[in-house]
């Protein structure tokens, strides 16, 4: 699987865990040229707090495009250090 945006392969992995219809990729299959930590947060119920990275590619953001659950709860502890995306990100076989 690979996760494009803005044309460049921000990440890619044959080992991604899919949760709710969301590809979750390992976070060293994460190209960290085009990530940055983002102050944004959310909670689900059972996955936990999850964290936000901002995009930037060639000089373009996309503010909170990935999130990951540093510390997920029990139900979900499969996910710790994956980071899934959305916000115009492709994901692709």
């Amino acid at each position: 699987m690979k996760a494009i945006w803005n044309n460049q392969v921000i990440a890619e992995s044959d080992a991604t865990i899919i949760v709710e219809r969301n590809h979750y990729f390992p976070i060293e299959a994460v190209n960290k040229a085009y990530i940055r930590p983002c102050t944004n947060s959310t909670n689900c119920p059972w996955k936990g707090t999850a964290a936000y990275y901002t995009l930037e590619v060639d000089g373009k953001l996309n503010e909170g495009a990935a999130w990951y659950y540093p510390e997920p709860k029990e139900a979900a502890k499969n996910i710790k250090n994956y980071v899934a995306f959305w916000k115009g990100v492709t994901v692709v076989e």
